[in-house]
């Protein structure tokens, strides 16, 4: 097990630390390191989850492959031994928690995809009927599968801020409409093939957020992809609708922090030791569920 709330890399360039990935510049592309920190309500908590970034990384890994068929991805090498020099002497640290990637400049919308109706989209549906200005049928039910996918987009947000849902039509307003409709295309796309295969091996995939950049004028798929920090993962044999679900996320670190009375605002509460360690085993099953692997 390794604990690693920051890179430390004194001596290399650091040109971002975003909410759990910390970023260097390689001079022809970027390194994307996964953390262990814990980000929820768009804080990053003070407390550290064992092995996360290890989970997560490879998650998206195996996504990103998965899903190569559907889009190009920025991933150049997840083996240490073929980055450049200068990180070799970090592999320990750097070992199935990082990955070599291509600069792609990022497009400045998060691409949601909602199948089931819950957490913000349940609360928009039972206040007004819609989720983000899309009409849903009366007499839905909590954590309803919905008859199609929903695209529902978010502005970025930097540290500490909150992102925004936006209409279809601002995303057009935002990206123009030709590259509006191929995020579209792609999220929903994406998101049935992940969906299914998950479904296939026991978890469902609530609602997950893909992000997108730009590289030689082609879109291609950035950042991380359908894991329990940017989706919602119900276990199947648990599913019910009328209800809240089982957890097999962080949803159980987010209920915890609401029943706290926490405000949302930096810095968070400090966790209890026994829910830090129930989520970093909730993160390995997950990987070891759809994946067949151990971390």
């Amino acid at each position: 097990m390794t604990l690693i709330p920051s890179t430390e890399f004194d001596d290399l360039s650091l040109v971002r630390q975003g909410k759990v990935r910390d970023i260097f510049d390689t001079k022809d592309s970027l390194l994307m390191v996964t953390t262990d920190r814990l980000s929820a309500f768009d804080v990053v908590l003070p407390d550290t989850i064992p092995d996360k970034g290890k989970v997560l990384n490879q998650i998206s890994v195996f996504w990103f492959n998965l899903v190569e068929d559907i889009v190009k991805n920025h991933i150049i090498t997840t083996n240490v031994d073929e980055y450049p020099e200068e990180f070799k002497r970090y592999k320990k640290a750097l070992d199935k928690r990082s990955m070599l990637v291509k600069r792609a400049q990022p497009l400045e919308v998060e691409c949601i995809v909602r199948g089931y109706i819950s957490g913000s989209g349940w609360s928009s549906y039972q206040k007004e009927g819609h989720v983000c200005g899309i009409p849903l049928p009366k007499g839905l039910k909590e954590s309803d599968k919905l008859a199609t996918p929903l695209f529902t987009p978010s502005s970025k947000a930097e540290i500490g801020d909150h992102d925004i849902n936006i209409s279809f039509e601002e995303t057009i307003n935002i990206l123009g409409q030709d590259k509006a409709e191929k995020l579209r295309d792609l999220s929903l796309a994406i998101y049935n093939k992940g969906a299914k295969l998950a479904l296939e091996r026991g978890i469902i995939i609530a609602d997950t957020k893909f992000e997108f950049g730009m590289l030689d004028n082609e879109i291609i798929l950035i950042d991380e992809i359908m894991t329990p920090d940017s989706s919602r993962f119900w276990p199947l044999d648990d599913y019910e609708p009328g209800r809240g679900q089982k957890s097999f996320d962080k949803q159980g670190i987010r209920d915890w922090l609401t029943a706290s009375g926490w405000d949302k605002k930096h810095p968070g509460p400090k966790l209890p030791s026994e829910l830090i360690e129930a989520t970093a085993n909730t993160y390995k099953e997950i990987f070891t569920q759809l994946t067949g692997e151990h971390v």
